[in-house]
């Protein structure tokens, strides 16, 4: 039987999701294998800031604009710890490669070197991550909680948070108002 894999992939929260941890949630699929998935959620900014974040962690951060922008709330897992989702993968101390152009990096290197103004100029900061047990991610599609869709690099690092969920809707070519909270099985 082959194995699915749903890296570089949104993961769209059905309306019924009665979790309010994902509810409204586009998750970014990082990786998926046979031990279970990992992904990031792309649209809830937390009221951090990415200048604070690098005042609390004793950084210097030379670009201003990169000051106001938010650090995410990227699911209920490990929310103490940092992982940074970027475009181009570079050369970083613990980087996991989604592609060939996108990783998650969660060591400081990237951090100090964004600070610095250089590489990677795409990224998204986020607090925590999404997690899932062997075959738990499938059985929850399989059960209609969530729709996947191959991710676009535009719609995580282009697009502001509250435009994400949207954007990722329409390349399925739906609007999410219209879907219904109440799934069937042809």
């Amino acid at each position: 039987m082959s194995q699915l894999d749903f890296r570089h992939h949104f993961l769209i929260a059905m309306p019924a999701m009665a979790d309010s941890v994902f509810s409204k949630s586009l998750i970014y699929i990082c990786e998926h294998n046979e031990q279970g998935a990992l992904g990031i959620v792309v649209n809830r900014p937390t009221n951090l800031t990415l200048g604070e974040l690098f005042a609390q962690i004793k950084a210097p951060l030379s670009k201003s604009e990169l000051k106001k922008l938010p650090v995410h709330y990227g699911g209920p897992v490990q929310t103490d710890r940092g992982f940074v989702l970027h475009e181009p993968i570079g050369q970083w101390q613990s980087t996991l490669p989604v592609n060939d152009k996108v990783g998650l990096t969660t060591s400081k290197d990237i951090l100090q070197a964004v600070g610095l103004g250089k590489e990677p100029h795409n990224l998204l900061v986020t607090l925590g991550y999404a997690g899932w047990t062997q075959g738990q991610l499938e059985h929850e599609l399989s059960q209609n909680a969530w729709l996947s869709v191959p991710a676009s690099a535009h719609i995580l690092f282009d697009l502001p948070a509250e435009e994400r969920l949207a954007a990722a809707m329409a390349l399925l070519g739906v609007d999410y108002a219209s879907l219904s909270e109440d799934a069937g099985h042809a």
